[in-house]
């Protein structure tokens, strides 16, 4: 097992860990505090190529391998989580199923725009009672003609009122459960979609999120993702790609804690030294370093799975569980580093710290995560 980079994944590396401490850095707290998405560095992102990492290059895609598309997830998620999650959306949760479940049609009309910065993607799954039971949508797909009529609403969708395009998922036969969901591709100039920004989110405040809304909305039937009453696997495959990426930005922003806290540590004097030297002060430090390099291991792994085209639902549960809850513990022990001072919006800490607290809730639950995995160690599904 070879535990090195690749030269083209230490250039990747190096490349957008220099973007991101140079251009997203500096600008990542007053976009927060203002609540804004910072489109021109997006397209900063687009234009070296970082908006369609893993995706062929006939697509305009970058055309790398998973661990890289892992590496730039770190590095975003490293200074600021919420443009790493509208990454994560362009790249996991739109272009990625697009591409595996898409036809070529769909492939060339919509993934080059995507790559290029040009379009920006949602991912409609989850609606106001239907969040960890996807299954459980009562959003509707009737087919007219050519077209189909979807009704329903979606909520908490990351990017959705700054989509130019959206995989929204919806029932063609509400009475085969999980197994009559369909997904559809649809643009927001169609007739019947329009949506609505959410405020005053805890975390991810300079990310986009909002709701959707489906009134008569009228979808070609080329439109379909997939075939009819397959999106449910199309869904559960996309948040495989989704939980991949989350789990690798937090890694970055777990990484960006320590770093963080290992400038102040040094910096900071009290009774007469830094405390960096105060031994509870480097067991904090060091259990976070610990549970940040695990987590990379983790991620790692899933992306050689991934690369490999080998089944790896468990293993990527495994990372997202874990980086989830871990980058909540080191965001935790970074405010305590720096005492009353991280209880402020002078250091990133405490934005880190708002940040992390999502982790364990989209693309599945810490909950939902463990019986996942429970379910692949005792082949016994919680719910059946």
């Amino acid at each position: 097992m070879d535990f090195d980079l690749t030269e083209e994944q230490k250039m990747i590396q190096d490349t957008i860990r220099k973007f991101a401490t140079e251009e997203i850095a500096p600008v990542a707290s007053e976009n927060d505090k203002k609540a804004q998405f910072p489109r021109d560095i997006f397209l900063k992102l687009a234009e070296l190529g970082f908006m369609g990492t893993p995706i062929p290059e006939e697509y305009g895609g970058a055309g790398f391998d998973f661990i890289s598309h892992a590496i730039v997830a770190e590095e975003i998620g490293r200074v600021d989580s919420s443009l790493r999650g509208t990454y994560s959306v362009q790249v996991s949760l739109v272009e990625l199923p697009l591409n595996k479940y898409g036809n070529e049609e769909q492939k060339k009309k919509y993934l080059t725009k995507l790559t290029s910065g040009e379009w920006i993607g949602c991912f409609g799954l989850t609606e106001p009672n239907a969040g960890s039971d996807p299954a459980g949508m009562i959003a509707t797909a009737k087919q007219d003609g050519d077209f189909y009529i979807l009704n329903g609403q979606k909520t908490w969708i990351t990017n959705a009122g700054i989509a130019d395009v959206a995989i929204v998922y919806a029932k063609t036969d509400p009475g085969a459960g999980a197994k009559g969901i369909t997904a559809f591709i649809v643009e927001k100039d169609f007739e019947g979609f329009s949506t609505r920004d959410l405020h005053d989110k805890l975390g991810l405040r300079a990310s986009n999120t909002g709701e959707i809304f489906l009134e008569d909305c009228k979808v070609p039937k080329e439109n379909i993702l997939g075939e009819v009453n397959k999106g449910f696997k199309i869904a559960l495959g996309t948040l495989d790609f989704g939980r991949y990426t989350v789990a690798a930005g937090c890694v970055g922003l777990a990484q960006g804690c320590v770093d963080i806290c290992k400038a102040y540590a040094k910096e900071r004097i009290q009774f007469d030294k830094p405390i960096a030297s105060f031994q509870l002060v480097q067991q904090m430090i060091a259990d976070m370093v610990v549970e940040c390099e695990a987590g990379r291991l983790l991620v790692y792994r899933a992306g050689h799975l991934k690369n490999k085209g080998l089944p790896n639902t468990r293993e990527t549960s495994i990372a997202k569980y874990y980086c989830s809850e871990m980058a909540n513990r080191v965001a935790y022990k970074a405010i305590q580093i720096h005492g009353g001072y991280g209880f402020s919006g002078e250091y990133d800490v405490e934005r880190f710290y708002r940040d992390a607290r999502i982790n364990t809730l989209y693309e599945g639950t810490s909950q939902i995560q463990q019986l996942i995995i429970g379910a692949f160690e005792l082949g016994i599904r919680a719910f059946t």
